[in-house]
């Protein structure tokens, strides 16, 4: 029979690098102790590298700097928020950036959930989960979800023209069902906003 330390490593194996794992993705091979000790002895042989306590990364090594390339974080994120079955929001300042309208990266990333609130430290960066409503969590991913959280972000009567005609451009690419979902949760000025530049 195959040690826990060759059963995650068969696993890891079979899968691509910058695949993100929690301790919690082995818990049918053996109980948190022993996992501890086996994806640090992992970690050493640099099968493995250790983002935070309990989240790993298969490797994918930079041949121009001799050291493992690190997922996005946002990745990151997803597979804590998988793992917590929770739900993933970005914030208004992600979405600003993301839509091009804003110039201005983020430091850290920072998400909305109803998860547990807390800090990840990865390196010198880090992953933010803040509380959020349960109406704001209703928002379906797309262009729509971002575009209310940047308004939201720039806040009412503060939009600029040139915001306005860059946001109508993109509300043209919307799906039409995802649109007609988020209007009904966003904030009344918003949605009336949308509706409006969606039609010139």
């Amino acid at each position: 029979m195959l040690s826990i330390e060759n059963q995650i490593l068969k696993r890891v194996e079979q899968k691509k690098s910058g695949t993100v794992f929690l301790t919690e993705d082995f818990f049918d091979i053996a109980n948190s102790n022993a996992l501890r000790v086996a994806l640090h002895r992992l970690a050493k042989r640099g099968v493995l590298f250790r983002l935070a306590n309990g989240i790993y990364v298969k490797p994918q090594l930079s041949k121009l700097l001799n050291k493992p390339i690190l997922p996005a974080l946002g990745e990151i994120a997803k597979a804590i928020a998988k793992r917590d079955k929770a739900r993933l929001i970005p914030t208004g300042s992600y979405a600003l950036n993301t839509l091009g309208l804003s110039n201005q990266v983020p430091l850290n990333t920072v998400y909305y959930t109803d998860g547990k609130a807390r800090t990840l430290k990865i390196n010198n960066l880090q992953i933010v989960f803040k509380k959020a409503s349960t109406k704001k969590l209703a928002l379906k991913e797309g262009i729509s979800m971002l575009v209310i959280l940047a308004l939201s972000e720039i806040g009412k009567d503060k939009v600029t023209v040139n915001e306005k005609q860059k946001i109508a451009a993109l509300l043209k690419k919307e799906d039409v069902a995802v649109l007609q979902h988020n209007l009904k949760i966003a904030p009344r000025w918003i949605a009336e906003l949308m509706s409006k530049l969606r039609k010139e």
